[in-house]
């Protein structure tokens, strides 16, 4: 599924996981309010809010009432678990099935940096 293609509540998601899983946000750090991150993102609060409820509904997030949103103890973990498995089941054949394609060789892919 392309990205434009994608409801902008999963685009939304997307861009708060790679947030945490690249160390922006760790384990029991304070996430944006949800008016804070619409108007960084240019996203509707409610769209926003959506995205931040699909965490909270796959127990990535906690609400502490009066305080805010915060990444759960082992959340990055969990995603990391969930994203590598999305990889290798989704993006992975695709990619290789066009490297067989392509003749591509393990030490071209090495030499590229990345």
């Amino acid at each position: 599924m392309s990205d434009e293609s994608k409801p902008v509540y999963l685009r939304l998601r997307e861009i708060i996981a790679a947030s945490i899983l690249d160390g922006e946000y760790r384990d029991g750090d304070l996430l944006p309010s949800v008016r804070a991150f619409a108007a960084q993102q240019g996203a509707n609060p409610l769209t926003v809010a959506k995205a931040y409820q699909s965490f909270q509904d796959d127990g990535l997030v906690v609400v502490k009432r009066g305080v805010g949103m915060f990444v759960a103890d082992g959340a990055t973990r969990k995603l990391r678990e969930a994203e590598r498995s999305r990889f290798l089941e989704s993006v992975w054949p695709p990619v290789a099935a066009q490297i067989r394609r392509l003749g591509i060789r393990l030490d071209e892919l090495d030499s590229q940096k990345v």
